[in-house]
């Protein structure tokens, strides 16, 4: 899997990224947890996230934010952090002009910054967010949310209790056109020791059926 540098906002950022085989194969973006503790895109459920994407046929690129690893720059409290996922996206783009869709994909922090992504990129058309920090961040910009997505979150989650994000996908889901494929992985903590397989298998699932029904409507369409 190549090794990329590409510019940030603050600096160069360090990737890897999986190019798909298939022409115009869609595109998507995998975002790690937060920095301050530790956080990288070699983050074992990151790699688990992104694994299953390329594997479903996904040109998938994995990036550090800035002051991560060899990427330059340092934290800057999520709005930085928001920056250098956008510019994540437009090299994700550029190498891929002909990509069929777009999707962003986000760990914990990495959720919370990609559904902040979500907004402001209108080309993104289905996202996947594990152990959003509903908790810890305001998530009341997503109104109205412009896209349908996958959240998954473990029961056992101490440091974002389930009863948080279930409250947020029930908000979401009462938007009109959106639906939110919510799946609690029973007896996960935040890390999903011993679950991350049940991640894979959510993410699976949901994508393909994704996948599969924007197929069928073109094929009405034509």
């Amino acid at each position: 899997m190549p090794e990329i540098m590409f510019a940030g906002p603050d600096g160069r950022l360090e990737g890897r990224y999986q190019h798909a085989k298939q022409a115009g194969a869609p595109v998507a973006l995998v975002l790690h947890p937060l920095p301050q503790h530790g956080g990288t895109m070699n983050n074992r459920v990151v790699y688990a996230m992104f694994q299953t994407l390329a594997r479903l046929g996904f040109s998938t690129l994995r990036f550090n934010f800035r002051g991560v690893g060899r990427s330059q720059g340092s934290y800057d409290g999520g709005q930085g952090e928001m920056s250098d996922a956008a510019a994540a996206l437009d090299w994700l783009q550029t190498v891929n002009p002909e990509s069929s869709q777009c999707w962003v994909a986000g760990y914990s922090f990495g959720a919370y910054v990609g559904m902040q992504l979500l907004m402001r990129r209108p080309e993104i058309s289905g996202f996947i967010s594990v152990a959003p920090p509903a908790s810890h961040y305001d998530f009341t910009f997503l109104a109205p949310c412009p896209s349908s997505g996958l959240i998954v979150h473990g029961s056992n989650d101490a440091l974002v209790p389930e009863e948080s994000v279930a409250k947020l996908v029930t908000k979401l889901n009462a938007q009109k056109g959106v639906s939110i494929d919510y799946r609690v992985v029973r007896g996960a903590d935040h890390f999903f020791v011993d679950h991350i397989n049940r991640i894979s298998t959510a993410m699976t699932d949901h994508v393909s059926d994704a996948l599969s029904g924007l197929d069928a409507k073109k094929l009405a369409a034509d």
